[in-house]
Protein backbone atom coordinates (compact mmCIF):
# COMPACT_ATOMS: atom_id res chain seq x y z
CA UNK A 1 0.00 0.00 0.00
CA UNK A 2 2.48 2.47 0.98
CA UNK A 3 4.80 1.89 -2.46
CA UNK A 4 1.55 2.85 -4.32
CA UNK A 5 0.60 6.01 -2.42
CA UNK A 6 4.17 6.77 -3.03
CA UNK A 7 3.88 5.89 -7.02
CA UNK A 8 0.80 8.01 -7.14
CA UNK A 9 2.86 10.95 -5.77
CA UNK A 10 5.81 10.59 -8.48
CA UNK A 11 2.66 10.07 -10.96
CA UNK A 12 0.91 13.26 -9.93
CA UNK A 13 4.40 15.11 -9.94
CA UNK A 14 4.81 14.56 -13.28
CA UNK A 15 1.10 14.98 -14.74
CA UNK A 16 1.58 18.69 -13.31
CA UNK A 17 5.36 19.14 -14.42
CA UNK A 18 4.30 19.18 -18.47
CA UNK A 19 1.05 19.68 -20.08
CA UNK A 20 0.19 16.45 -21.53
CA UNK A 21 1.39 12.20 -21.38
CA UNK A 22 1.73 9.75 -23.30
CA UNK A 23 0.88 6.37 -21.18
CA UNK A 24 4.15 4.62 -22.17
CA UNK A 25 6.14 7.62 -21.27
CA UNK A 26 4.76 7.44 -17.85
CA UNK A 27 4.89 3.84 -17.77
CA UNK A 28 8.18 4.07 -18.96
CA UNK A 29 8.96 6.44 -15.78
CA UNK A 30 7.46 4.63 -13.06
CA UNK A 31 8.63 1.64 -14.23
CA UNK A 32 5.48 -0.28 -14.46
CA UNK A 33 3.18 -1.22 -17.02
CA UNK A 34 0.38 0.92 -18.99
CA UNK A 35 -1.88 -1.19 -17.43
CA UNK A 36 -1.23 0.23 -13.79
CA UNK A 37 -0.77 3.52 -15.24
CA UNK A 38 -4.57 3.57 -16.23
CA UNK A 39 -5.24 1.70 -12.78
CA UNK A 40 -3.41 4.85 -10.76
CA UNK A 41 -5.23 7.64 -12.80
CA UNK A 42 -8.56 6.01 -11.80
CA UNK A 43 -7.34 6.23 -8.21
CA UNK A 44 -6.07 9.68 -8.59
CA UNK A 45 -9.42 10.75 -10.22
CA UNK A 46 -11.40 9.26 -7.16
CA UNK A 47 -9.20 11.73 -5.15
CA UNK A 48 -10.48 14.63 -6.77
CA UNK A 49 -7.49 14.78 -9.61
CA UNK A 50 -9.25 15.57 -13.09
CA UNK A 51 -6.89 13.88 -14.93
CA UNK A 52 -8.17 13.62 -18.65
CA UNK A 53 -7.28 10.42 -21.30
CA UNK A 54 -7.07 11.79 -24.65
CA UNK A 55 -6.99 9.25 -27.32
CA UNK A 56 -4.59 8.87 -30.54
CA UNK A 57 -1.06 9.54 -31.44
CA UNK A 58 -0.75 12.88 -30.02
CA UNK A 59 -3.41 12.34 -26.91
CA UNK A 60 -2.56 10.68 -23.27
CA UNK A 61 -3.02 12.17 -19.92
CA UNK A 62 -3.36 15.47 -18.50
CA UNK A 63 -4.69 17.29 -15.67
CA UNK A 64 -7.73 19.66 -16.60
CA UNK A 65 -9.32 22.36 -14.59
CA UNK A 66 -11.46 21.09 -12.26
CA UNK A 67 -14.81 22.39 -9.89
CA UNK A 68 -13.01 22.47 -6.83
CA UNK A 69 -8.68 22.68 -5.72
CA UNK A 70 -7.50 19.20 -5.05
CA UNK A 71 -4.13 18.69 -3.23
CA UNK A 72 -1.31 19.91 -4.76
CA UNK A 73 2.36 17.87 -4.92
CA UNK A 74 5.20 20.46 -4.60
CA UNK A 75 8.80 20.02 -4.50
CA UNK A 76 10.94 21.14 -1.88
CA UNK A 77 12.08 24.33 -3.84
CA UNK A 78 8.52 25.01 -5.19
CA UNK A 79 7.14 25.02 -1.03
CA UNK A 80 9.63 27.48 -0.04
CA UNK A 81 8.57 29.57 -3.31
CA UNK A 82 5.05 29.23 -1.83
CA UNK A 83 5.53 29.88 1.56
CA UNK A 84 7.43 32.61 0.74
CA UNK A 85 5.07 34.33 -1.34
CA UNK A 86 2.26 33.73 0.77
CA UNK A 87 3.99 35.88 3.75
CA UNK A 88 4.25 38.87 1.46
CA UNK A 89 0.95 38.60 0.23
CA UNK A 90 -0.15 38.92 4.16
CA UNK A 91 1.39 42.35 4.22
CA UNK A 92 1.03 43.09 0.25
CA UNK A 93 -0.72 45.86 -1.88
CA UNK A 94 -4.23 44.23 -2.26
CA UNK A 95 -6.33 45.10 0.29
CA UNK A 96 -8.74 41.78 1.67
CA UNK A 97 -6.19 38.83 0.79
CA UNK A 98 -4.13 39.15 3.81
CA UNK A 99 -6.25 37.11 6.23
CA UNK A 100 -6.21 34.33 3.19
CA UNK A 101 -2.81 34.11 2.67
CA UNK A 102 -1.89 33.64 6.40
CA UNK A 103 -4.49 30.70 6.32
CA UNK A 104 -3.05 29.21 3.51
CA UNK A 105 0.33 29.87 4.73
CA UNK A 106 -0.47 27.95 8.48
CA UNK A 107 -1.82 25.11 6.02
CA UNK A 108 1.24 24.69 4.45
CA UNK A 109 3.22 25.07 6.90
CA UNK A 110 1.43 22.07 8.86
CA UNK A 111 2.15 19.39 6.06
CA UNK A 112 5.97 20.72 5.51
CA UNK A 113 8.66 18.55 6.96
CA UNK A 114 10.55 19.57 9.57
CA UNK A 115 13.60 20.46 7.56
CA UNK A 116 11.72 22.76 5.19
CA UNK A 117 9.77 24.70 8.31
CA UNK A 118 13.28 25.82 9.38
CA UNK A 119 14.07 26.99 5.93
CA UNK A 120 11.20 29.35 5.84
CA UNK A 121 11.46 30.20 9.21
CA UNK A 122 15.17 31.77 9.27
CA UNK A 123 14.02 33.29 6.18
CA UNK A 124 11.10 35.01 7.99
CA UNK A 125 13.85 35.73 11.28
CA UNK A 126 16.57 37.62 8.70
CA UNK A 127 14.14 39.21 6.47
CA UNK A 128 12.85 42.92 6.76
CA UNK A 129 9.70 44.35 5.00
CA UNK A 130 9.38 47.77 4.22
CA UNK A 131 5.76 48.86 5.98
CA UNK A 132 2.43 48.83 3.92
CA UNK A 133 2.38 52.48 1.85
CA UNK A 134 -1.12 53.51 1.62
CA UNK A 135 -3.11 53.01 -1.04
CA UNK A 136 -4.30 49.10 -1.38
CA UNK A 137 -6.40 47.79 -3.96
CA UNK A 138 -9.50 46.49 -3.94
CA UNK A 139 -9.17 42.90 -5.44
CA UNK A 140 -12.52 43.05 -7.22
CA UNK A 141 -11.31 46.31 -8.73
CA UNK A 142 -7.86 44.67 -9.82
CA UNK A 143 -9.96 41.91 -11.56
CA UNK A 144 -12.37 44.34 -13.66
CA UNK A 145 -9.16 45.99 -14.85
CA UNK A 146 -7.61 42.70 -16.01
CA UNK A 147 -10.70 41.41 -17.13
CA UNK A 148 -10.91 44.75 -19.34
CA UNK A 149 -7.35 44.01 -20.47
CA UNK A 150 -8.13 40.51 -21.31
CA UNK A 151 -11.34 41.02 -23.03
CA UNK A 152 -10.06 44.42 -25.38
CA UNK A 153 -13.16 46.41 -24.17
CA UNK A 154 -12.82 50.32 -23.03
CA UNK A 155 -12.78 51.14 -19.77
CA UNK A 156 -14.08 53.97 -18.36
CA UNK A 157 -13.14 55.63 -14.79
CA UNK A 158 -12.71 58.54 -12.29
CA UNK A 159 -9.00 59.31 -11.87
CA UNK A 160 -7.38 61.55 -8.99
CA UNK A 161 -4.19 62.97 -9.98
CA UNK A 162 -0.98 63.08 -7.66
CA UNK A 163 -1.93 66.73 -7.37
CA UNK A 164 -5.61 65.63 -6.54
CA UNK A 165 -7.40 67.02 -9.22
CA UNK A 166 -9.98 64.48 -10.07
CA UNK A 167 -10.87 63.98 -14.09
CA UNK A 168 -12.54 61.56 -15.93
CA UNK A 169 -10.93 58.95 -18.57
CA UNK A 170 -11.73 56.49 -21.12
CA UNK A 171 -8.92 54.54 -21.98
CA UNK A 172 -8.07 51.12 -23.95
CA UNK A 173 -6.61 48.84 -21.05
CA UNK A 174 -3.86 46.83 -22.35
CA UNK A 175 -1.81 45.87 -19.11
CA UNK A 176 -1.37 45.36 -15.28
CA UNK A 177 2.03 46.77 -13.49
CA UNK A 178 2.96 45.83 -10.37
CA UNK A 179 5.97 47.98 -8.95
CA UNK A 180 6.95 48.44 -5.51
CA UNK A 181 3.90 47.18 -3.59
CA UNK A 182 1.60 49.51 -6.03
CA UNK A 183 -0.52 48.75 -8.90
CA UNK A 184 -0.41 50.66 -11.83
CA UNK A 185 -2.97 50.57 -15.43
CA UNK A 186 -0.83 50.75 -18.67
CA UNK A 187 -3.49 51.60 -21.44
CA UNK A 188 -4.05 54.11 -24.00
CA UNK A 189 -5.57 57.43 -23.82
CA UNK A 190 -8.11 57.94 -25.91
CA UNK A 191 -9.09 61.87 -25.63
CA UNK A 192 -4.97 62.46 -25.02
CA UNK A 193 -4.57 60.02 -28.18
CA UNK A 194 -1.33 58.72 -26.08
CA UNK A 195 -0.23 56.00 -23.70
CA UNK A 196 -0.61 56.78 -20.19
CA UNK A 197 -0.49 55.14 -16.87
CA UNK A 198 -2.45 55.22 -13.97
CA UNK A 199 -1.77 54.39 -10.37
CA UNK A 200 -4.72 51.41 -9.86
CA UNK A 201 -5.79 52.55 -6.19
CA UNK A 202 -6.64 55.97 -7.59
CA UNK A 203 -8.95 54.85 -10.29
CA UNK A 204 -12.72 54.77 -9.63
CA UNK A 205 -14.82 52.89 -12.17
CA UNK A 206 -18.05 55.00 -13.37
CA UNK A 207 -19.35 51.98 -15.58
CA UNK A 208 -19.42 48.85 -16.86
CA UNK A 209 -16.39 47.75 -19.32
CA UNK A 210 -17.04 49.70 -22.64
CA UNK A 211 -17.70 47.99 -26.49
CA UNK A 212 -14.99 46.31 -27.37
CA UNK A 213 -11.65 48.24 -29.18
CA UNK A 214 -9.05 46.47 -32.29
CA UNK A 215 -5.58 46.14 -29.85
CA UNK A 216 -3.08 49.09 -31.27
CA UNK A 217 0.52 47.40 -31.43
CA UNK A 218 1.88 46.99 -28.40
CA UNK A 219 5.15 48.42 -27.04
CA UNK A 220 7.57 45.15 -26.20
CA UNK A 221 6.86 44.58 -21.95
CA UNK A 222 10.51 45.44 -21.45
CA UNK A 223 9.46 48.96 -22.54
CA UNK A 224 5.83 48.95 -21.19
CA UNK A 225 7.85 48.49 -17.76
CA UNK A 226 10.58 50.88 -18.33
CA UNK A 227 7.39 53.31 -18.85
CA UNK A 228 5.78 52.89 -15.86
CA UNK A 229 8.80 53.21 -14.13
CA UNK A 230 10.02 56.55 -15.64
CA UNK A 231 6.08 57.79 -14.68
CA UNK A 232 6.40 56.45 -10.95
CA UNK A 233 9.64 58.47 -10.91
CA UNK A 234 8.65 61.29 -12.36
CA UNK A 235 4.89 61.46 -11.02
CA UNK A 236 6.00 63.11 -7.54
CA UNK A 237 7.56 66.13 -9.48
CA UNK A 238 5.57 69.51 -8.47
CA UNK A 239 6.20 71.35 -11.49
CA UNK A 240 5.21 69.86 -15.43
CA UNK A 241 6.00 71.30 -18.75
CA UNK A 242 5.02 70.21 -21.94
CA UNK A 243 8.12 71.31 -24.60
CA UNK A 244 8.33 70.82 -28.22
CA UNK A 245 12.15 71.08 -28.68
CA UNK A 246 13.21 72.20 -32.79
CA UNK A 247 15.57 69.19 -32.47
CA UNK A 248 15.98 65.30 -33.10
CA UNK A 249 14.94 62.91 -30.56
CA UNK A 250 18.36 61.77 -29.58
CA UNK A 251 19.94 64.75 -29.64
CA UNK A 252 17.42 65.79 -26.26
CA UNK A 253 17.82 62.48 -25.04
CA UNK A 254 21.66 62.68 -25.06
CA UNK A 255 21.29 65.73 -23.30
CA UNK A 256 19.17 65.35 -20.37
CA UNK A 257 20.93 63.94 -17.22
CA UNK A 258 17.88 61.41 -16.29
CA UNK A 259 15.66 58.92 -18.79
CA UNK A 260 13.03 60.57 -20.51
CA UNK A 261 10.25 59.70 -22.73
CA UNK A 262 10.89 61.76 -25.91
CA UNK A 263 8.43 61.74 -29.00
CA UNK A 264 9.81 62.32 -32.22
CA UNK A 265 7.38 64.98 -34.06
CA UNK A 266 9.64 64.80 -37.14
CA UNK A 267 13.80 64.80 -38.28
CA UNK A 268 14.60 67.78 -36.38
CA UNK A 269 11.64 68.24 -33.90
CA UNK A 270 10.38 66.38 -30.42
CA UNK A 271 8.12 66.50 -27.75
CA UNK A 272 8.70 65.83 -24.03
CA UNK A 273 6.73 66.47 -20.77
CA UNK A 274 10.17 67.17 -18.23
CA UNK A 275 9.49 68.14 -14.64
CA UNK A 276 10.94 69.57 -11.12
CA UNK A 277 9.99 70.33 -7.92
CA UNK A 278 11.63 74.07 -9.27
CA UNK A 279 10.71 75.61 -12.41
CA UNK A 280 13.95 77.64 -12.46
CA UNK A 281 15.73 74.68 -12.25
CA UNK A 282 13.59 73.47 -15.33
CA UNK A 283 14.72 76.44 -17.12
CA UNK A 284 18.08 75.70 -16.18
CA UNK A 285 18.18 71.99 -18.12
CA UNK A 286 16.35 73.24 -20.79
CA UNK A 287 19.07 75.69 -21.21
CA UNK A 288 21.65 72.83 -21.37
CA UNK A 289 20.24 71.28 -24.47
CA UNK A 290 21.73 73.96 -26.95
CA UNK A 291 18.48 73.93 -28.74
CA UNK A 292 15.48 75.94 -29.64
CA UNK A 293 12.63 74.91 -28.00
CA UNK A 294 8.71 76.04 -27.39
CA UNK A 295 6.70 75.86 -24.03
CA UNK A 296 3.44 74.74 -24.97
CA UNK A 297 1.76 74.10 -21.66
CA UNK A 298 3.46 75.14 -18.20
CA UNK A 299 2.82 78.55 -17.01
CA UNK A 300 5.42 78.11 -14.27
CA UNK A 301 8.23 77.23 -16.68
CA UNK A 302 7.42 80.19 -18.94
CA UNK A 303 7.40 82.81 -16.32
CA UNK A 304 11.25 80.92 -14.85
CA UNK A 305 12.31 81.09 -18.14
CA UNK A 306 11.28 85.24 -18.82
CA UNK A 307 13.23 86.00 -15.32
CA UNK A 308 15.94 83.71 -16.55
CA UNK A 309 16.43 85.78 -20.20
CA UNK A 310 16.27 89.22 -18.32
CA UNK A 311 18.69 88.30 -15.69
CA UNK A 312 21.26 87.04 -18.66
CA UNK A 313 20.46 90.13 -20.32
CA UNK A 314 21.46 92.45 -17.61
CA UNK A 315 24.39 90.35 -16.79
CA UNK A 316 25.24 91.19 -20.93
CA UNK A 317 23.94 94.67 -20.63
CA UNK A 318 26.69 95.90 -17.36
CA UNK A 319 29.78 93.57 -19.31
CA UNK A 320 32.62 95.65 -20.00
CA UNK A 321 33.08 96.29 -23.37
CA UNK A 322 36.25 94.97 -25.54
CA UNK A 323 39.51 96.95 -24.59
Amino acid sequence: MAETSLRLLRLLSLLQSRRTWSAAGLADRLEVTTRTIRKDVDRLRKLGYPVDARPGVAGGYRLSNGASLPPIFLSDEEAIAVAVGLRSAAGGSVAGIEDASLRALAKLQQVLPARLRRKINTIRSYALRVPHPEGAIDPSLLTAIADACRDNTRFRFGYESHGGAVSERDVEPYRLVNDRRRWYLFAWDTARSDWRTFRADRITPVEAPGPRFVPRPLPPDAEITARVADSVRTASWRYRARVIVHAPAEHVRARIPVPVDVRELGPDRCEFTPGSDDPSMLALYLGMLDADFTVIDGPELADALTRLAARYQRAVGQSPGPP
